[in-house]
């Protein structure tokens, strides 16, 4: 099975994938409008699957408990209420490998979507 590793901003955290995603999309719900200000690039993998080391902490600005670096702010993952998986900070992965699928909670969008997904 590959891993692979992503790290947030400062390097102070890294971030251990285990397989691939189960699906990559970008999100636009207001939870996730509010904690980034715009919509968040999604990979989302089993929870088991997603291992952070170093020192996190976990904020919840309306309802999906954010992990992020507790050194320099970078979210890393979120963690889906009710459901056994955790949805990647895409913009950590390396070009060319966060490759949405679809858009979800559209009618969110802040801007008109325009692309083919």
């Amino acid at each position: 099975m590959s891993t692979s590793l992503l790290r947030c901003s400062c390097g102070a955290v890294e971030v251990k994938l285990t397989g691939q995603p189960l699906v990559q999309y970008v999100c636009h719900c207001d939870d996730c409008q509010a904690v980034h200000g715009a919509a968040y690039a999604c990979a989302l993998y089993p929870a088991s699957a997603v291992e952070a080391m170093g020192e996190t902490r976990v904020t919840v600005m309306r309802t999906s408990p954010r992990t992020r670096c507790s050194r320099c702010g970078t979210y890393l993952f979120a963690e889906v209420p009710g459901f056994a998986v955790r949805g990647v900070n895409g913009a950590l992965f390396a070009d060319g490998l966060f490759q949405p699928e679809f858009h979800m909670q559209c009618r969110f969008a802040t801007q008109p979507i325009t692309d083919e997904l």
